[in-house]
């Protein structure tokens, strides 16, 4: 088993081993793998090349020397008779000699051959058959008696045209491979030249990627990008980098959750990933390093956008996400509860005073006028809550106009209840209407409290089929034209911030929430400020919202 995994084992070492070097080597080694690669099969491909081509130049040389032999009318003549003079021999040699070539041969029909470069083999047979009878020319190269040669074979015709033989003519193939050796020196020269040139090239190119990756290796730089990569996913905060041009570089999966974008995301501009609206404005060119309060379908998110530098100059920017939706939920109903609170406080005085003055008329023995001062106390609020809670069948919902009757009398503001309101039923969603009427009773108050009388507020609600038509209006300064276009968008208000609660989201989610269910929202202005809602109250899309 061991012997097994050993050529596993040992190319792993290897791997480590090479991934261990420093940048600048292995981009040296690569570079000199690659060249000396490429030099070799260069190399024998030009080789190859070069020697068809030779072979082809030699041949079709030989061809040339033997056509020509064989058009000489003396050697045609003289092997007619036999060659008695030797004439043939001595014109063969002169060729020769004269063309360089290796064997000028001529034989006649039975391959008896009149000349050759070895005298002693003349008036012998050639060793191979005497294949230019047919009258054709034969060209190759051949192993012939006196070596490799690239040969050529013609007929030689008599006077009458008529085949009497052959002219054979051969070029030494030591010819052809000298005049390639000197070509692959040429190679091996310019090779050698190019590896120098890539040895300099990918040590300039070595000390250019150690500048532009601070020095760092490619396993720390592979290391450093793994730790970012799980620093990134890793936080609860969205985080969105935005290069100069407005396209997403860097985007975690709690910005793509909270930005509802389902896709990556990496590369494409904020534009297509972010619909329309103050969110995608603020996450292009929004202001700087600030906390700015963007309501969604689903969130209430906090967004900064901060600047990036890269050598002094603007790379983009990089923009953080926070869900605030809970935490401000939370915020709200304690602020809900310390109005509550300070209500009751403000009735607890009340009835102490009340209780004194019970006590001093029992003192004063004026205990007709005691039961008649206790009945007219104890009726009024009573009568009101009751009255309340008869012509408003859910009960969270009557409660809270109970609540808001006593908060708004705190802060010297009459809430006044239509006596033309009604809901005859209970309904199972309320969240959606409670969390409506809330924040409009809330901004009327606003509006109208420390302003001048009659600070009054008016509340009607009815249902009609199902749809829950709300009017909340006020006798306050009301609103311009300008301003009812502005006031539904979130983060709009013209109140400064009290008691760590965000102004500029209660109307917002109002107009989230109505919309989400099918239903309108009219706006009347001044004088005073009248808010006309129609809410249905079984639309699947409504949901309980702070």
């Amino acid at each position: 088993m061991s012997c097994a995994n050993a050529p596993d084992e040992t190319w792993q070492i290897g791997v480590a081993m090479w991934r261990t070097r420093p940048l600048a080597t292995q981009i040296l080694l690569c570079v000199l793998a690659i060249l000396l690669v490429t030099s070799t099969a260069g190399a024998l491909l030009y080789a190859n090349l070069t020697g068809r081509t030779l072979d082809a130049q030699y041949t079709q040389r030989a061809l040339d020397i033997a056509n020509t032999v064989a058009h000489v009318p003396e050697v045609a003549d003289a092997l007619a008779q036999r060659d008695p003079d030797h004439r043939i021999q001595a014109l063969a040699e002169q060729v020769r000699k004269n063309t360089s070539a290796s064997y000028v041969v001529v034989a006649d029909r039975r391959g008896v051959r009149y000349s050759h470069p070895t005298p002693a083999l003349i008036g012998q047979r050639l060793e191979e058959p005497v294949v230019a009878l047919d009258g054709n020319a034969y060209f190759g190269i051949d192993p012939g008696s006196l070596g490799n040669s690239a040969n050529a074979k013609v007929p030689l015709r008599a006077s009458d045209g008529g085949i009497i033989g052959e002219v054979s003519v051969g070029i030494p193939e030591d010819r052809v491979s000298s005049q390639i050796a000197v070509q692959i020196l040429d190679i091996a020269l310019y090779s050698l030249l190019a590896l120098g040139i890539g040895v300099l090239a990918s040590w300039l190119l070595a000390g250019a990627l150690k500048r532009v990756t601070f020095g760092l290796e490619l396993s720390e730089i592979a290391a450093l990008l793994q730790e970012r990569e799980a620093m990134l996913h890793g936080i609860r905060e969205g985080v969105v980098g935005i290069d100069a041009k407005g396209h997403v570089s860097v985007i975690n999966d709690e910005a793509r959750r909270l930005l509802g974008i389902r896709r990556a995301g990496t590369g494409c501009p904020v534009s297509r990933l972010v619909p329309e609206g103050r969110l995608r404005d603020l996450l292009v060119d929004g202001p700087l390093g600030s906390d700015e309060v963007v309501l969604t379908d689903d969130f209430l998110l906090v967004v900064n956008r901060m600047p990036i530098l890269l050598a002094g100059r603007p790379a983009g920017h990089v923009v953080t996400l926070r869900d605030r939706t809970e935490l401000e939920g939370l915020m709200r109903e304690l602020h809900a509860l310390t109005g509550l609170t300070n209500a009751l406080r403000a009735q607890e005085h009340e009835f102490t005073n009340r209780l004194h003055v019970l006590a001093g008329l029992l003192g004063l023995g004026e205990t007709d006028e005691a039961a008649r001062y206790l009945a007219e106390v104890a009726g009024g609020a009573t009568d009101q809550a009751n009255d309340i809670q008869v012509r408003i069948a859910p009960a969270e919902l009557a409660a809270l106009l109970v609540a808001k009757v006593t908060t708004a009398a705190e802060s010297g503001v009459r809430l006044v209840i239509d006596p033309e309101s009604r809901l005859d039923r209970g309904y199972a969603e309320t969240g959606p209407l409670l969390t409506v009427l809330g924040n409009l009773i809330d901004n009327a108050v606003d509006a109208v409290a420390g302003g001048s009388q009659p600070r009054e507020v008016t509340v009607r609600i009815t249902d009609v089929d199902d749809v829950a038509q709300v009017v909340v209006s006020d006798t306050g300064p009301g609103m311009s034209q300008a301003e009812i276009e502005k006031i539904f968008l979130d983060g709009y208000s013209t109140k400064s911030t009290r008691n760590g609660i965000r102004r500029g989201l209660g109307l917002a989610l109002v107009h989230r929430l109505v919309l989400r269910a099918g239903g309108s929202v009219e706006v009347a202005a001044g004088p005073g400020a009248r808010f006309d809602i129609r809410l249905p109250l079984h639309a699947p899309e409504l949901e309980v919202a702070r």
